[in-house]
């Protein structure tokens, strides 16, 4: 199970460290001066629902393994995409050799695999590492081509 306590990052914009939950609602921010942090987060069997599924964000999930060389490539790429969109996705992080329900539910075949999900419903997958500029094009272009999305209320 993981840690549900958070990780601590550094805000961006002022440097001050914060404690981020793997879990809560609404968006992370820092306490010092309201910026929005990165949130990043991992899970596992028993707290994926909790820390992935009930998120208010678009969540962006790494299936990886621990022997998997281009898993750890690939894992400072998706952390930088967390910083760039902080306020627009939570990075949750799975280990597949401690998760093995999810990597079946999911269909894992080959690490690492990459989810996008919207309130638990998967709007997008990707199998294989790729650099940080071609992960964010994948992320925003999955999130504009959502049902719904754009759609500005008429007032």
């Amino acid at each position: 199970m993981a840690d549900t306590t958070g990780r601590v990052t550094a805000c961006q914009a002022c440097g001050r460290k914060n404690r981020v939950s793997a879990v809560g609602e609404g968006r992370p921010r820092c306490g010092n001066c309201g910026a929005e942090l990165p949130w990043i987060a991992d899970a596992g069997d028993q707290d994926f629902a909790e820390i992935a599924e009930q998120a208010e964000p678009i969540v962006l999930v790494d299936l990886w393994a621990t022997w998997c060389g281009p898993c750890r490539k690939v894992s400072p790429a998706l952390e930088e995409v967390a910083r760039q969109m902080a306020g627009q996705i939570k990075l949750v992080k799975v280990d597949i050799d401690a998760a093995p329900r999810l990597a079946q539910r999911f269909e894992v075949q080959a690490v690492p695999t990459l989810l996008l999900l919207d309130r638990g419903e998967v709007i997008g997958r990707q199998a294989g590492a790729a650099p940080a500029a071609a992960l964010r094009q994948w992320v925003e272009g999955t999130i504009a081509s959502r049902p719904g999305a754009g759609a500005t209320p008429q007032g």
